[in-house]
């Protein structure tokens, strides 16, 4: 067996034509899609990259290895203590040293570790290359490695290789060379001029008036122009669009020579494919531009596409986690799924063609927000700790079918089915407390150590900043409920 594993950074489902996106962003994974299993509602349990990729790695959710943020206590694995042996849960239980159990061998092109000082990333894999630019390399340069590595091992038996691509990732830097491939196209028409000018009025990090973060980034502006640095007229919403979705394009493009290097080399049709992402983005939606700070839909929703030997094609609705989907992988390969782990296999299902899947998913944030969302039924349901100032009500509630860009809390209008998305949520913590990282919710401590990494001290200077710029009623707000 042969798996190729391509990891596209911050790539949202719904900017893919095999997922309804009528923009042409796509075609090779489109390709990949018809000739597979599209699974249509994959979300990552915790965001953004290094809680996504923890979880991903171990097969636990956040509040049991311990990372849910991207720094302070809860950035790093939590250790086995006095029980460690020789080899640590953290190594055997790795997703990769699971794929070695199975025969493969493991090897990994990703400056994720390096990023994010997330060395834990590598345990399991035999091999790891970086291109050295802690995320900010392109998909050329990614491809390069790649492609050295198929070349010298490519027509071995019993391989796993996962490749890393930045390029959907902020700042949105596609070479100028790209062009504009998508300057006749229509944007999504929900981002109106008058959803526009209401978040233009309102406040929080990579809100409509702060593109860099807490304030436009000079820098960014000058050196990335396709990511606009304030959301000040609908030309604006158009370059965050298209910056993104070109990022989108160059990615596409290296998975088709991926692919082709696949069959130049002659094991394309023996060798399983899977395309992913860690997490999406927000292009708007809560009136975050360009980030991923939320437990919302579009933060935590994931495009999984699998082209598996055997297993023919297929779209499948049915909820899953991400970790759902690699205890699946190892399933398939005759593995069993560590106990410790809390993806759960539905390869019996896949193979028999049945859309089973778990009747709802629970989502973290603690990096730029503490939040905790519960995906069931047509619903989004997400729980507060801490905004990440951006003023959000305790409880939202969001309609996906008749709301699906999340524009009208329904909490208040809808109490039994706030309700039951709260009881749901109780439940679950409930059930995770007892095996709980350090022996405490993660997200509560980070809330204890000072709040979400990105947003910790920044306060006192953005209440300078919206006064400035004409926001004394949000700074007043934020200022009382963070005293």
């Amino acid at each position: 067996m042969r798996l190729l594993y391509i990891d596209i950074d911050t790539l949202r489902s719904d900017h893919l034509g095999c997922y309804g996106y009528l923009r042409k962003t796509s075609p090779n994974i489109d390709g990949v899609a018809a000739g597979g299993i599209v699974l249509e509602s994959v979300y990552a349990s915790d965001t953004p990259c290094l809680p996504s990729r923890t979880a991903l790695l171990t097969g636990r959710f956040g509040i049991h290895n311990g990372v849910v943020n991207h720094g302070g206590t809860d950035a790093d694995p939590a250790i086995d203590g006095a029980a460690r042996q020789f080899h640590s849960r953290l190594h055997l239980d790795s997703f990769p040293n699971r794929l070695k159990q199975a025969g493969l061998r493991t090897a990994t092109v990703s400056s994720f570790a390096h990023r994010h000082s997330a060395f834990h990333w590598h345990a399991g894999f035999d091999e790891a290359y970086n291109v050295g630019k802690y995320g900010m390399e392109t998909a050329d340069e990614v491809y390069a490695l790649a492609a050295d590595w198929l070349r010298r091992r490519g027509r071995e038996d019993g391989w796993f290789l996962h490749v890393h691509m930045w390029d959907p990732h902020a700042p949105y830097r596609a070479a100028a060379a790209y062009g504009e491939p998508f300057a006749d196209a229509r944007c999504p028409a929900w981002l109106t001029e008058e959803v526009r000018a209401r978040h233009w009025r309102g406040c929080g990090p990579h809100s409509a008036r702060e593109g860099g973060g807490f304030a436009p980034n000079e820098y960014d502006r000058a050196h990335y122009p396709r990511q606009p640095q304030e959301i000040s007229d609908m030309a604006a919403v158009r370059a965050m669009f298209d910056g993104y979705d070109t990022g989108v394009l160059v990615a596409d493009q290296y998975v088709g020579r991926l692919l082709d290097l696949l069959g130049e080399i002659g094991v394309e049709e023996s060798t399983a494919v899977m395309i992913s992402a860690d997490h999406g983005e927000t292009l708007g939606e809560l009136n975050i531009y360009c980030d991923h700070q939320t437990a919302d839909e579009y933060t935590s929703h994931v495009p999984l596409i699998l082209k598996w030997p055997g297993l023919g094609t297929g779209r499948y609705r049915a909820l899953h986690y991400q970790i759902d989907v690699t205890a699946t992988l190892l399933e398939l390969l005759g593995q069993g799924v560590p106990e410790s782990w809390d993806g759960q296999s539905f390869a019996a299902s896949l193979k028999a063609g049945a859309d089973v899947g778990r009747e709802h998913l629970v989502t973290s944030q603690g990096a730029w927000t503490c939040q905790r969302g519960v995906r069931f039924e047509d619903w989004m349901l997400i729980s507060t700790l801490h905004d990440g100032y951006h003023l959000f009500d305790d409880v939202m509630l969001f309609d996906l079918r008749n709301d699906p860009f999340e524009q009208e809390n329904l909490a208040a209008a809808r109490p039994d089915i706030a309700g039951r998305g709260l009881m749901l949520l109780s439940q679950w913590q409930s059930r995770m407390i007892p095996n709980a990282a350090r022996g405490r919710d993660p997200l509560a401590n980070v809330v204890l150590e000072g709040g979400p990494y990105h947003v910790r001290g920044q306060l006192p200077a953005y209440l300078d900043r919206l006064r400035a710029t004409g926001r004394d009623e949000q700074a007043a707000l934020l200022r009382a409920r963070y005293r």
